[in-house]
């Protein structure tokens, strides 16, 4: 049996024929790395645009939001754990929509508002093939193509969807190495994504504060500043961590994010909190 490496990601796994990548979605078939999750949907609903979040990119539409399964990243906190770290033997009932019935559902909902598709809910990079896929179809309908990602993607994958993408939210967890590295991911990596995409469509970021991870006024300057060196403009959605997945702590203090909007607001324009 031949091992393949997956380069999607920075961890570069090397899958045994048969076995799944560590993000439950990558498979090795016969020695060639394949997106398993390709078409088979867990969630696909209409959406305001502004629960990706997105609060500067067509604000007050409403978005087709798909979602598959897989993560590449272990954070315990997850909202979406029931599908993000699920493999699809754990997922009976799955639905099998094609990017052209995808294309075709949106063009549907156009009636109730749609102004296209959402990629979200899990990480939908490790499944980066049907993202690229929908979304050309979608944007060949005249349609928008928004992605909900944590950047933990190698440049190519990014250069392979970037043409057909009109707005992102990209997580930016902490802004030290070691935050990464307790989550499984690799700050250097979500760096350049995000630098990359921030040139070739709208970017907004999201920081979930987690109490005693992130929540010092330290990382928020240092984290802000770095932001408004790619451009001040850039948004930047401070939110409200609550007890999730393996994560029992207290929500986080509504005061300890006033205080890190007030500081990211040195360097940036435009600052948001969330879930407060």
């Amino acid at each position: 049996m031949s091992e393949a490496v997956c380069r999607v990601c920075p961890h570069h796994c090397g899958i045994p024929d048969g076995g799944y990548g560590i993000c439950g979605a990558r498979k090795n078939e016969g020695g060639r790395v394949v997106c398993a999750s390709y078409g088979k949907l867990t969630a696909l609903a209409l959406d305001p645009i502004e629960k990706k979040p997105l609060a500067f990119f067509r604000p007050g539409s409403m978005i087709l939001s798909a979602g598959s399964f897989g993560c590449n990243m272990f954070c315990p906190f997850c909202q979406n754990h029931e599908i993000s770290r699920m493999g699809a033997d754990d997922l009976p009932g799955l639905r099998e929509v094609s990017p052209e019935e995808l294309a075709l559902i949106a063009e549907r909902e156009r009636a109730r508002g749609n102004i296209g598709a959402a990629f979200t809910y899990n990480e939908a990079l490790v499944g980066y093939e049907y993202v690229r896929d929908a979304a050309k179809l979608i944007r060949g309908a005249g349609m928008v193509n928004v992605l909900v990602t944590n950047g933990m993607a190698e440049l190519p994958v990014l250069e392979e969807i970037l043409p057909y993408m009109d707005a992102m939210n990209i997580d930016l967890k902490g802004f030290r190495p070691e935050i990464y590295r307790r989550l499984g991911g690799d700050l250097e990596t979500v760096k350049a994504f995000i630098t990359r995409a921030a040139s070739g469509c709208h970017v907004e970021l999201t920081s979930l504060i987690v109490p005693g991870m992130n929540d010092s006024p330290e990382d928020m300057r240092a984290e802000a500043g770095w932001i408004a060196g790619i451009s001040p403009e850039i948004p930047l959605h401070i939110t409200r961590y609550f007890p999730r997945y393996r994560m029992r702590e207290k929500p986080t203090d509504i005061g300890v994010l006033k205080n890190l909007k007030r500081i990211a607001e040195e360097s940036l324009a435009r600052v948001c909190l969330g879930n407060v």
